[in-house]
C-alpha cells in the first residue's frame, strides 16, 4: 500500500516538475520591481524590512526610509543602525503617527523631506534595493502627492532597483503602477483582546 502511494506521489511530482520547468523556461527577464505591501493586517513593515535583511545577506547594498513611526524605538532599526550601517542606509522622516503629532503641517513638511531622500536614494547607482516604510499613510492622508509619486517611479526609477512601500490603504493608482501587490489580510488581532504592542512583534 505504501509503495503503491509513494509511486503514485513519485508520478505526480514528475508532471508537476515538467510543468514547472515548462513555464520557467518562459521566463528570462530581470528588472527593478516596485512592490506594495497593504492591507489592514499585520506584516507589511515585518515582510519589506525581511526583504531588506534578504538584500544585505546577498550583499545588495539598500537603504530605508522610515515615514510616520518617527519617534519609535523600533529593532530594525536597532540592529541596522548598530551591525549593518555599511550595508544599509537609514533614514527617519515622520515625527510619530498621525495622532500623536496633531500638526498637519508638520507632518507634510516631514513627509516631503522624507520622500525628497527617498528619491535621491533611489537614483544613487550605488543602491539596488529601497524601502519606503508606511509611505503609504503619507500618501493615504495626502501629505503627498500620489501621481508625483507614481510618475517618479515609473518614469525616473533605474530598471534594475527595487522599490518596496509599506502602509495600509495603498491608493489606486500606486497598486496599477505596481509590478507585484500583497495584500496583509487581518484575521485576528490580540490588541482586541486587550494586549498592547510587544517588542520582537510589532516593533
Amino acid at each position: 500500500m505504501r509503495e503503491d502511494q509513494n509511486a503514485r506521489h513519485t508520478e505526480k511530482m514528475k508532471k508537476i516538475k515538467a510543468a514547472r520547468d515548462r513555464m520557467m523556461a518562459t521566463k528570462s527577464g530581470d528588472k527593478g520591481l516596485i512592490i506594495v505591501h497593504t492591507g489592514p493586517g499585520k506584516g507589511k513593515s515585518s515582510s519589506g524590512f525581511g526583504m531588506i535583511l534578504r538584500c544585505i545577506a546577498h550583499g545588495m547594498p539598500c537603504a530605508v526610509v522610515q515615514f510616520i513611526k518617527g519617534n519609535w524605538i523600533t529593532g530594525e532599526a536597532e540592529l541596522i543602525r548598530g551591525r549593518f550601517q555599511q550595508e544599509c542606509r537609514f533614514f527617519v522622516s515622520g515625527e510619530g503617527f498621525t495622532w500623536e503629532t496633531q500638526d498637519r503641517e508638520r507632518d507634510i513638511a516631514a513627509a516631503r523631506k522624507g520622500w525628497e531622500i527617498a528619491k535621491e536614494q533611489i537614483l544613487d547607482p550605488e543602491i539596488r534595493f529601497v524601502l519606503l516604510d508606511e509611505i503609504n499613510i503619507a500618501l493615504r492622508y495626502d501629505y503627498l502627492d500620489i501621481d508625483e509619486v507614481v510618475e517618479f517611479l515609473l518614469n525616473e526609477k533605474p530598471d534594475m532597483t527595487h522599490v518596496c512601500l509599506t502602509g495600509r490603504n495603498a491608493k489606486p493608482e500606486l497598486i496599477e503602477a505596481a509590478d507585484l501587490v500583497t495584500e496583509m489580510t487581518l484575521v485576528k488581532h490580540p490588541f482586541r483582546d486587550g494586549v498592547k504592542a510587544q517588542k520582537g512583534v510589532e516593533f
